[in-house]
């Protein structure tokens, strides 16, 4: 189980790499518009933070707490939804594209500092 466990966390990070790196490139183009690897990028971690939430590791201390795993998910469906019901714009609006880097990098100081 800890081989799944450990894919499933290089996938989120490969998920954390597409859509920070999409939403930075996408920004310093000057066109502030959602790309497709944002897209790809909100829905990897989806997907591979359901995965790393599912009990795997038979309890005790290495299990994330059930608050932080529902913050994080909170906020990964945020970010979801802001990319998705967004991408067919051709322009963003500057706050909403913002807020989606911001959340991402909240989200990922939640997985860190949060014990």
């Amino acid at each position: 189980m800890e081989i799944l466990r450990q894919l499933l966390l290089y996938g989120h990070l490969i998920g954390f790499a597409l859509l920070l790196g999409g939403t930075v490139a996408q920004y310093l183009s000057g066109r502030i518009r959602i790309n497709s690897i944002m897209l790809w990028g909100a829905f990897v971690q989806l997907g591979t933070g359901a995965g790393l939430a599912a009990p795997l590791r038979g309890g005790g201390d290495l299990e994330p707490a059930p608050a932080k795993l529902a913050v994080k998910g909170a906020v990964a469906l945020m970010i979801a939804a802001m990319v998705f019901f967004a991408r067919r714009r051709e322009v963003v609006n500057r706050g909403h594209f913002l807020a989606i880097g911001g959340l991402t990098l909240a989200n990922a100081a939640i997985a860190v500092f949060w014990h």
